[in-house]
């Protein structure tokens, strides 16, 4: 049985996205969308929005600027609850 992987990605004030993370396991993903969530760009509101999908294209963790985590799913909170706080990042 094959481990189950997962995007970040990050999306910026122009509309435009990028992909951060692509197939790595849950802890680097969560470690990831941390970062995203958790920097000058994402503070000052050019990050407007991070999401952590699975390997099936499922949405399973959600931040918003203004906002912070607006949807965390079962396996991101479990992975997120280890390695840091996803909810602090982007207070305006």
């Amino acid at each position: 049985m094959t481990e189950e992987t997962f995007s970040v990605f990050q999306f910026f004030e122009d509309g435009s996205y990028e992909a951060v993370r692509n197939h790595v396991g849950p802890e680097e993903a969560a470690l990831a969308a941390y970062q995203c969530c958790n920097n000058v760009a994402a503070n000052c509101g050019m990050i407007r929005r991070v999401i952590i999908t699975d390997s099936g294209g499922c949405t399973c963790f959600e931040w918003r600027y203004g906002e912070g985590v607006i949807f965390n799913g079962a396996d991101a909170r479990v992975v997120a609850d280890e390695h840091c706080d996803l909810t602090t990042g982007g207070k305006r």
